[in-house]
């Protein structure tokens, strides 16, 4: 049975993918932030409507929204929300965009909703009970060498300009298959077994919460590319089916 929070989330979720599908059809103004990402009505009007919906019942959780900052910091249960992952590709009509909405408590992600509103995917997990996608349960992939496994990239950007580029290089002619899918996609798929594991080197703790637990309660692991848990300050992603991902992060470490 979903707790008051999970339930809380995706009633939240829902209703920002009404008012997203809507803003898509019709279009809408991009403005640019500070730091140079584009905004719109779609992305402020979301985060709105999610707020609210989560303030409705926990009006003393912390809140911390990709478009209005941090809220109630020193709470112990934070929302962490980002309306509208995937603003570059909304603006260029790709439906590859998202709603990711997770719960953080005391340290620790407990609970993950991503909602892809034109592609049809609502994935949702609470810890310790088991993760789903469009009400089915969903599990990671079984494989477990190189030849055989299939791995997706998103934002490359520091990786390339690293030491770890040549190890990369290194790796990929042994993979099965190399996949870009990017954004909430790959997740999806690795945690429904579809994929085997993702690598991204550019990302923020908004873009990532809910799907870490959506992938670790399917079964998976998720880490940084030094090994390290996801918090607050992470930057990059190793997310695997749990079998390839000490091979994976020793093939990068060489």
């Amino acid at each position: 049975m979903a707790s008051k929070e999970l339930t809380a989330a995706l009633e939240a979720a829902g209703a920002a993918a009404g008012l997203i599908r809507a803003f898509y059809r019709q279009g809408t103004e991009v403005r640019t932030k500070a730091d140079a990402s584009p905004v719109t009505d779609a992305d402020l009007g979301a985060e709105a409507v999610i707020r609210a919906r989560l303030e409705r019942d926990f009006p003393g959780y912390g809140f911390h929204g990709e478009e209005s900052g941090r809220h109630r910091a020193d709470a112990e249960s934070q929302w962490l929300v980002d309306p509208l992952d995937g603003t570059k590709s909304f603006v260029r009509a790709t439906p590859y965009f998202s709603t990711q909405i997770a719960l953080m408590r005391a340290g620790e992600l407990v609970l993950g909703v991503s909602c892809a509103p034109l592609c049809e995917e609502l994935a949702w997990a609470e810890r310790g009970a088991g993760a789903f996608l469009n009400g089915a349960p969903i599990r990671v992939s079984t494989v477990s060498d190189f030849a055989h496994a299939y791995l997706s990239t998103g934002n490359l950007r520091s990786l390339a300009a690293s030491s770890r580029w040549a190890a990369f290089g290194e790796l990929i002619p042994r993979l099965g298959r190399l996949r870009g899918y990017g954004d909430f996609v790959h997740y999806h798929l690795l945690a429904r077994g579809a994929l085997d594991a993702v690598i991204e080197s550019d990302v923020g703790i908004l873009d990532i919460a809910a799907l870490t637990v959506i992938v670790r309660e399917a079964g998976g692991t998720f880490t940084d590319l030094e090994g390290r848990p996801v918090g607050p300050a992470t930057t990059s992603v190793l997310a695997s089916n749990g079998a390839l991902h000490a091979p994976i992060l020793a093939a990068l470490r060489r």
